[in-house]
């Protein structure tokens, strides 16, 4: 079975999208900015993925469109990029922040006149969070009067909120080697294994089942460690009676869902189980929620609701989801706050999490989920492992 990937001809019309919004903002030029952890608007509009350096797209409202990357990364871009107009450009060299002597660079001048803008007066910045002062203080030098515009909102959240279905197959591969890699943990773990040997079967299993890479550092860890809503891998070894919380996907042609799951290291106590169980009912009730039509904020506040109505606002820190795509959490985010109408075809991670402070543990479940053209959401995975698990030690 061959891994689903995002065809070369939805590349281009991404470039074409974008192009008209950037026009309806009435930005000249956008900069979308990526770095190696979050490189989702790069990926999204040219196949490349930065390493060790950081890139950028440059798009006009003709249409054009530039890749900017790090100064080693010219061969690497043009072996991958679908985008060929590619500069290398200082702003965007490693944090080691080598000065390359001799070798020449473009400026945002040159970018810009390259896609034929040439003295601009409104230039958006996407992936503002991702934009350093190098980048910043380069666009102020080559344009001291242009305005600069925060412009996630005017183009790129609209543009990846709604999946193309070729997108939701990547997600949905990237979630069935997840449920694999989970299957295989919790074959393996024993108290004294450490939570990296742990971690570390998981990678293997992505890899052997085509993943590009893990959809972000997988989550192994127990005991007080639990209670983390994020956290890492150690050389700690499991304890019998550890909780235990696993998360883990593969990434798949850049997108990067998550299976999350609780379980015990033998027998679990009442207060454990009576939470892990709340835990997978308000995830289920997520599922039901989360329908076409409704408002972000509503869902959420339903949420919020729900727990302080059973008695559990103590354990409560959030939910009930967050966008899900190229980055396993992406906008747009789902909170009390928001005003954005649930669409079919947008995708979250469900990442229900509850803890106890006082006995100090806490549990995840997460799985993918696809807003249905009606009624309640399509969970994207098969739903495997959603029992009260408690392995014999």
């Amino acid at each position: 079975m061959s891994t689903p990937q995002i065809p070369l001809t939805e590349y281009a019309d991404r470039v074409r999208r974008a192009a008209k919004l950037v026009a309806k903002a009435d930005l000249d030029v956008i900069v979308a900015n990526s770095n190696e952890a979050d490189y989702s608007n790069v990926r999204y509009f040219s196949a490349f993925w930065p390493l060790f350096e950081m890139g950028g797209i440059a798009l006009a409202p003709s249409g054009e469109v530039a890749l900017m990357v790090g100064m080693e990364s010219e061969i690497y871009a043009r072996l991958r990029s679908t985008v060929s107009n590619i500069h290398l450009m200082k702003e965007y060299r490693e944090t080691a922040d080598p000065s390359f002597p001799g070798l020449p660079a473009s400026s945002y001048k040159d970018v810009f006149a390259s896609i034929g803008v040439k003295n601009p007066k409104r230039i958006g910045i996407a992936g503002y969070l991702c934009t350093n002062l190098a980048m910043y203080e380069g666009l102020r030098t080559a344009f001291p009067d242009a305005e600069l515009v925060k412009a996630d909102d005017l183009v790129m959240t609209p543009m990846r909120r709604i999946k193309s279905p070729a997108e939701i197959a990547c997600l949905r591969e990237g979630l069935r080697i997840g449920e694999l890699a989970v299957e295989a943990m919790l074959a393996a773990i024993k108290p004294g294994m450490t939570e990296l040997q742990l971690a570390g079967i998981g990678v293997e299993t992505i890899y052997r089942n085509g993943g590009e890479s893990e959809a972000h550092p997988i989550y192994s860890f127990g005991g007080q460690k639990s209670s983390n809503a994020i956290s890492r891998s150690t050389h700690r070894p499991f304890e019998k009676g550890d909780i235990v919380q696993i998360g883990v996907g593969g990434r798949v042609d850049g997108y990067s869902p998550s299976v999350g799951r609780p379980i015990c290291l033998g027998k679990m106590t009442d207060q454990q189980r009576r939470l892990i169980t709340y835990g997978r009912e308000m995830h289920y009730k997520t599922f039901e929620w989360m329908q076409s039509g409704a408002v972000a904020g509503e869902v959420a506040r339903r949420y919020e609701a729900a727990v302080k109505a059973d008695g559990m606002e103590q354990y409560y820190l959030y939910g009930p989801c967050h966008g899900l795509g190229l980055i396993e959490v992406e906008k747009p985010w789902l909170e009390s706050t928001s005003t954005y109408l649930l669409e079919p075809n947008m995708t979250f991670q469900a990442d229900t999490f509850f803890y106890d402070r006082e006995q100090e543990f806490g549990l995840r479940w997460e799985n993918g989920l696809l807003i249905s053209a009606e009624g309640k959401a399509e969970m994207l995975n098969a739903g495997k492992l959603m029992d009260i698990t408690e392995i014999d030690c």
